[in-house]
C-alpha cells in the first residue's frame, strides 16, 4: 500500500463517518472531501472542480427542472386522479396500482418528487378504503426507487455509473439500457410487496387520515393534557391587548389557539382580536406553569376541559403538514423561521419517527419528513398547497395549475426522451433543452425552475466526483478490487458481483446513494478489468444496488418522506426491505450476465 492509497482510504473512511453521523450537512462533507483531496495533492485543481461541469451533474439538475414542469402543468395531478379511479378498495390492488404508477413516474422524474406528488393521494385512498396508511406509504417509497432504476435518467446513480464508464474509456449506457433489468426488478418488487411484503408492514401504528377528526388528531399527538382554558379576570393586564401583544408564547411558553367569547369560539391566528374581561383563552401549555400565569397576568384556569370542544369551526381547522425535500428551512427551528408569521398557522405538535413532540416545539430543528399538526384559518391552510416546502395531507383539490400548458409540456417531454433514445442528442443536452423549452413556453417560471433543483444533491455529487478520480489515479480502486478478488474470487464472478452489491448496499444505508456509487463504481470497473470481463454488468449492478435503499429510512429521501406520515419505526424498513434487497441481488446475479455478457 502506497502513501497515496493510505491517504485516499483515510479520507474515504472519514467521509463515511461524517455522512453516517449527520453532524455536518452532506453537501458540506462533499466539499470538505474535495478540498482535502486538493490540498493533499491527490488531485489537481482542474480535477477537483471538474464535477461541477460533469455532464452527469448537469443532467441531474436539468431533470429536476423538467420534473417540476410536469407538476406545474397538472400532468402529475392527472396521474394521481388516475390512481384513484384504478385503485379500488382492496389492499393488494391499491398497492399494485400505487407502486406501478409511481414506478412509471420515477422512470422519468426524480424519485422523491414522484413520491411527494402521490403522498397525499395515497393517504386519501387509504382512508376511503379503510386501509392503514402504514400499509401504503412504504410501498409508495419503494415503488419510486424501483421505478427510478428502469431508465438512465430515473435516478442519479444510474447517470453517475454511466459517467464512470465513460471516464474509464468504456461505452456509457444509453437511455433504456437499464430497462430490461429494471423492469424485471420493478415487477418482481411489486409482486413481492403485494403477496409478501404488505403482510410484514405494521398495521397497528399511528394512522394518518386526511379527514381525521380534531379529537383524533389531538389524541394522536398527545395534546389532551396540554390544552387548557384560561378565563381573563377583571383586572388582567391582558385586557385591551391583541393576542400577539400578550407575548404568552415568548414569556410563558403558552400558545393561544383561540378565544371563547359569549358562547362563540374563534380559532386561528387572530391579529386584530382584542382581549376583553371574561374572555376564555384556549391555550396549549403545561399545567405546572399555570399558577405563575394566574398570579402574574390574572387569569383563572377553568375546570372544564378543552377536550370536550371541537377545535374546528367554520373559519378554522386542524391539518397535518409534512416537511418536504424542497424546504429551505430544514435545520431551523419554528421560532427561527418565524413559522407563525410566515404561514399564519399555529404548530401544536410535531411527529418525528416513532412519537410526537408537543413541548417546546418552537425550539426543535426541523427535519425532512417531520409531520406538523397545525391549527389556523382554512384559507391559510389551503394556501400551503402553493408552497413546495410543505405537503398538505389532505385530499387534493383543484390547484392553481397551468392546465392549458399541459399539452405543450407533454410534447416537450416526449421530444426530449425521443432525442435521447435515438442518439440525436446527449442526455445532458436534451435535458437542458427540455428545461429551457418548459420555461420559454410558460410551463413554469425560471424562479420555479431554480426552486425545483435539490441543490444539496447537486453539490454533493459534484463534490464527491473528484473522490472517484483520486481512487483511480492513486491506485486505490485497483487496491480494493484486488482485495475483493482475493476475498471471494475463488467462488467465481457471481460471488464477486454479490460482494460488490453488498458493499454498495451497506454504504447506501449510511450515506447518499450518489456518493456511494461514486466510490464503488471505480472499484467495480477495476475488478472487472482485473478479471478481464466486460465491466458494464458490474457497474449496472452496483448502480442498481445503490438505488435500492430499502433497509433503513435514512437510505433515501423518499423513505424519509413517508416515515412520519406512516407512523413507522426505524426497523419497519428492515423487516420488509431486507428480503426485497436479497431478492434483487439474486435477480441481478441471474439476469445481468444474460443482458450484459461478461466476456469482453
Amino acid at each position: 500500500m502506497t502513501l497515496d492509497i493510505a491517504l485516499v482510504l483515510l479520507i474515504l473512511v472519514g467521509s463515511i463517518i461524517l455522512f453516517a453521523s449527520e453532524k455536518i450537512r452532506v453537501d458540506l462533507v462533499a466539499l470538505l472531501v474535495l478540498l482535502t483531496l486538493l490540498l493533499t495533492g491527490l488531485i489537481t485543481p482542474e480535477e477537483a472542480f471538474s464535477g461541477f461541469a460533469s455532464p452527469a451533474v448537469i443532467t441531474v439538475w436539468a431533470i429536476y427542472m423538467v420534473s417540476a414542469s410536469l407538476t406545474h402543468t397538472g400532468i402529475a395531478d392527472y396521474i394521481g386522479r388516475y390512481i384513484e379511479r384504478m385503485g379500488g378498495n382492496g389492499e393488494g390492488r391499491l398497492i399494485f396500482v400505487l407502486m406501478g404508477t409511481v414506478g412509471m413516474m420515477s422512470a422519468f422524474m426524480n424519485n422523491i418528487g414522484a413520491a411527494a406528488v402521490l403522498l397525499p393521494v395515497s393517504i386519501v385512498l387509504g382512508e376511503k378504503a379503510r386501509i392503514p396508511v402504514s400499509k401504503l406509504l412504504i410501498p409508495l417509497a419503494f415503488g419510486s426507487l424501483l421505478g427510478g432504476i428502469t431508465t438512465l435518467i430515473g435516478t442519479p446513480p444510474n447517470l453517475l455509473a454511466s459517467d464512470a464508464l465513460a471516464q474509464a474509456g468504456f461505452q456509457p449506457f444509453s437511455l433504456f439500457d437499464y430497462s430490461p433489468m429494471g423492469v424485471i426488478i420493478l415487477f418482481s418488487g411489486i409482486a413481492y410487496m403485494v403477496f409478501i411484503g404488505r403482510h410484514l408492514l405494521p398495521g397497528d401504528k399511528r394512522i394518518t387520515h386526511t379527514h381525521t377528526k380534531s379529537a383524533e388528531l389531538t389524541r394522536e399527538y398527545r395534546l389532551w393534557d396540554n390544552l387548557l382554558e384560561l378565563e381573563v379576570l377583571e383586572n388582567s393586564p391582558l385586557i385591551g391587548k391583541t393576542l400577539v401583544e400578550t407575548n404568552l408564547g415568548e414569556f410563558y411558553d403558552f400558545t393561544v389557539l383561540g378565544v371563547l367569547r359569549n358562547g362563540r369560539l374563534r380559532l386561528g391566528v387572530l391579529p386584530n382580536a382584542h382581549i376583553q374581561a371574561g374572555d376564555v383563552l384556549i391555550v396549549k401549555g403545561i399545567h405546572n406553569d399555570v399558577p405563575q400565569l394566574e398570579r402574574e397576568i390574572l387569569v383563572q384556569e377553568l375546570t372544564e376541559t378543552v377536550r370536550d370542544k371541537n377545535l374546528r369551526t367554520a373559519e378554522a381547522t386542524l391539518a397535518e403538514l409534512v416537511v418536504s425535500q424542497k424546504a429551505h428551512f430544514i435545520g431551523q427551528t419554528l421560532r427561527q423561521m418565524e413559522f407563525r408569521n410566515r404561514y399564519g398557522l399555529t404548530v401544536l405538535g410535531l411527529w418525528r419517527e416513532e412519537s410526537p413532540i408537543n413541548e417546546h416545539v418552537a425550539d426543535v430543528p426541523l427535519q425532512l419528513g417531520d409531520s406538523l399538526l397545525v391549527q389556523g384559518r382554512r384559507e391559510r391552510i389551503e394556501a400551503v398547497r402553493e408552497d413546495d416546502a410543505l405537503l398538505l395531507l389532505r385530499e387534493p383539490e383543484k390547484l392553481n395549475r397551468r392546465l392549458s400548458k399541459a399539452p405543450v409540456n407533454l410534447l416537450i417531454f416526449v421530444v426530449m426522451i425521443s432525442l435521447v433514445a435515438t442518439g440525436v442528442l446527449h442526455i445532458s443536452v436534451a435535458a437542458v433543452l427540455g428545461a429551457v423549452l418548459s420555461v420559454l413556453f410558460g410551463c413554469m417560471t425560471m424562479d420555479e425552475a431554480y426552486d425545483s433543483v435539490q441543490w444539496k444533491s447537486v453539490f454533493l455529487i459534484a463534490g464527491m466526483l473528484p473522490m472517484g478520480i483520486a481512487m483511480e489515479t492513486s491506485g486505490t480502486a485497483q487496491f480494493l478490487a484486488d482485495f475483493i478478488i482475493n476475498l471471494v474470487g475463488s467462488y467465481g464472478a457471481g460471488a464477486i458481483m454479490i460482494g460488490l452489491f453488498v458493499l454498495t448496499t451497506i454504504l447506501t444505508a449510511f450515506m447518499s446513494n450518489a456518493a456511494a456509487i461514486v466510490l464503488v463504481a471505480p472499484i467495480a470497473i477495476q475488478t472487472a478489468v482485473s478479471l478481464q470481463v466486460d465491466p458494464r454488468a458490474f457497474v449496472m449492478g452496483v448502480a442498481i444496488a445503490a438505488s435500492i435503499a430499502f433497509v433503513t429510512p435514512i437510505g433515501h429521501q423518499a423513505c424519509i418522506l413517508v416515515y412520519g406520515p406512516g407512523g413507522y419505526r426505524f426497523f419497519d424498513y428492515a423487516k420488509v426491505g431486507l428480503p426485497l434487497t436479497i431478492l434483487i441481488w439474486i435477480l441481478m446475479v441471474i439476469f445481468l450476465p444474460l443482458f450484459w455478457p461478461l466476456a469482453m
